[in-house]
């Protein structure tokens, strides 16, 4: 049973059960057991005592389990569990319903009325009757009842995670007030938020203190590759990456937006190797918008891929890279501005025009990190930064203005870079900017759009890579890996193709060419 491959109602039960048994990491969050004689339902990873085949039900979502009236396990906790990720270039319908759950995923759209069946349709450019119709085709719950289960799976985790007020953990979650978030909570899970709390254990520290919260994957996972890559780009007073306690660390700033109120601190990564999670401890200034925080987190490290369904389709050609991912960023802008940076220039000479950046135009903030001192510049800034100011960084003329037209792009509304922008559209908003083109565009899409079918043809290192000698000729050896061509990027960067293939990666070629 490939996770990806099915639908709600195609769920092999006997399969379910034995990846249940196994205890499979590689199934965690591709289905959920409902257990009839206690009500609760679990991840696959859950390790209580396994429950008679009888007492199962299997769900493709959380929100599924929820509607058939069963309450998340406190013990393997589904809202640690990777988001399903399923990709299909098929099904139209399969894949507007999953780009409606994208939006619904994301925390900024999670006012107290949700983004709503007819904002979503609207958004998509299909009818609201439409959009139930094919989401409940997909997901098996209506929008309304899928966005419910995810604003209450991440007020479970702050709850169970941190010590914030329950004030703070209603309004991060969607909620306008604490007393619809408590009735919301107590009609869904028959426990009031407070109890919850009460009877698990004591964590996340006092509140107002740094909050640290698990962050779930499906193995195999590369650590150690995600970990140096950023490592490699890391922006003098924006990032650092030191060891902490004897292990890696990852260490940012972040602004993150919410209506009018910018909120802006640190964040801090390292990687649990024993329980395969990453562990994300962030600012109390941060601490407010945590759900958005992790949702950016995620993407930055590539937590929800399925690398069951891509290892089905690359690892014959690539057998070394099962445990890649696709590093992401947690802000679509400032990729978009490093991405510039580092056409054709090596990654240290990117790192280094990118510090100048942000020593020249980054805000200052104080944090208890050392070497953490300043945010990324915003788009405002960028586009009234003069080309005097540019030239003396050492950016020349033509990313000078590649650079302003960026900036004024995203500042004026014409050009969105996050996961659930319509990609077809940005795309052909990038390349319309002076100085940005196909490679840059794939790259931005790859990275900061999460776009897994993405494909920068035009990279030089990738052309060597398979060795061809021209952006057709990659693009055309490239259909294969459809549509995981981003994932095959990674793969070809990083590691060379079994003996006997026509395509082979130089030892090194790949790292010093990508920004």
């Amino acid at each position: 049973m490939s996770p990806a491959a099915v639908a709600p109602a195609e769920l092999e039960s006997d399969a379910c059960y034995l990846a249940m048994k196994a205890h499979d990491a590689r199934f965690d969050g591709a289905f959920f057991t409902g257990v009839t004689s206690t009500g609760v339902y679990c991840r696959p990873v859950c390790r209580v005592k396994l429950p008679r085949r009888e007492n199962c039900r299997f769900f493709r979502h959380a929100a599924q389990a929820e509607a058939a009236g069963f309450r998340p396990c406190l013990r393997c906790r589904p809202e640690l569990a990777p988001r399903a990720a399923s990709w299909s270039t098929e099904d139209a319908s399969r894949i507007l319903a999953l780009q409606a759950a994208r939006l619904i995923d994301e925390p900024d759209a999670w006012d107290d009325e949700g983004p709503g069946a007819a904002r979503l349709a609207t958004r998509l450019g299909v009818s609201d009757r439409h959009l139930r119709r094919i989401f409940e085709a997909q997901f098996g719950v209506s929008p309304l009842q899928y966005l419910q289960t995810r604003r209450l799976l991440a007020a479970k985790q702050l709850i169970a995670d941190t010590r914030l007020p329950m004030t703070q953990v209603a309004l991060a979650s969607g909620f306008a007030s604490v007393r619809r978030f408590n009735a919301a909570f107590v009609s869904h899970y028959g426990l009031n938020p407070s109890a919850l709390r009460r009877a698990g254990p004591a964590t996340g520290g006092r509140a107002g203190a740094a909050v640290e919260v698990r962050l779930g994957l499906r193995p195999p996972y590369d650590a150690e590759a995600m970990l140096g890559f950023f490592a490699r780009r890391a922006l003098g007073g924006l990032e650092t990456a030191a060891p902490a306690g004897g292990k890696p660390q990852l260490s940012r700033t972040l602004r993150v937006a919410q209506g009018e109120k910018i909120h802006a601190g640190w964040l801090s990564l390292r990687f649990d190797g024993a329980r395969e999670q990453w562990r994300l401890q962030v600012g109390d200034s941060l601490a407010t918008v945590l759900p958005t925080v992790i949702s950016r987190v995620r993407a930055m490290l590539d937590l929800d891929a399925d690398p069951m369904a891509i290892n089905a389709t690359l690892h014959a050609s690539f057998p070394q890279g099962d445990g890649l991912r696709v590093p992401g960023t947690v802000d679509g802008f400032e990729l978009a501005v490093r991405a510039v940076l580092g056409q054709q220039v090596t990654v240290a000479a990117a790192r280094t025009l990118g510090t100048r950046l942000v020593q020249a135009l980054g805000e200052p903030i104080g944090t208890p990190i050392a070497g953490l001192e300043r945010l990324f510049p915003t788009p405002a800034a960028l586009a009234g930064a003069s080309g005097d100011l540019l030239g003396g960084l050492g950016i020349v003329r033509q990313r000078q203005a590649a650079l302003s037209a960026l900036a004024h792009a995203v500042l004026e509304g014409r050009l969105a870079l996050h996961a659930g922008a319509d990609l077809a559209a940005t795309l052909a908003a990038l390349q319309a900017l002076p100085g940005i083109g196909d490679w840059t565009a794939q790259y931005i899409a790859m990275r900061a759009l999460r776009w897994p079918d993405a494909f920068p043809a035009g990279d030089v290192a990738l052309q060597k890579a398979l060795r061809v000698s021209s952006a057709r000729a990659a693009a055309d050896a490239s259909q294969a890996w459809r549509p995981w061509r981003s994932y095959a990027v990674l793969r070809a960067w990083h590691s060379p193709l079994p003996a006997g293939k026509t395509q082979a990666v130089p030892d090194g070629a790949p790292a010093e060419t990508l920004s």
